[in-house]
């Protein structure tokens, strides 16, 4: 069994915190690597942090970088995304995946249900 299960979305003020959980079922936390993704509603979606759980590298777009940090717990197959200063722009789904990361490009490959956040006073 593969799957990738998302949690922790809500509503949220301006400048607020989430922490968004990835229960990993299937894929190792060593041998693959994990983003999340970013769908604002009408737009694409977009790679927002990525990790490399092998060796703990990751990567950030730049709308994430300073303000959002991904994290693994192997023990608990989980990925994290602490997001930090919310704005309202980052109001939509955000989805867990399995992904192909550089400092270019986050690609998805398996992908999970996803969870809503949204950014509102």
């Amino acid at each position: 069994q593969e799957a990738l299960v998302e949690s922790g979305g809500g509503l949220v003020q301006p400048g607020g915190s989430l922490r968004l959980s990835c229960r990993v079922s299937g894929f190792s936390l060593d041998y693959y690597v994990f983003a999340w993704f970013h769908q604002a509603p009408g737009k694409e979606r977009e790679g927002v942090s990525c990790i490399v759980s092998s060796d703990g590298k990751t990567y950030y777009a730049n709308s994430a970088r300073g303000r959002f940090t991904i994290s693994r717990d192997k023990a608990k197959n989980t990925v994290y995304l602490q997001m930090n200063n919310l704005k309202p722009e980052d109001t939509g789904v955000y989805y867990c995946a399995t992904a192909f990361c550089s400092d270019e490009d986050m690609v998805g490959d398996s992908w999970g249900q996803g969870t809503q956040v949204t950014v509102s006073s």
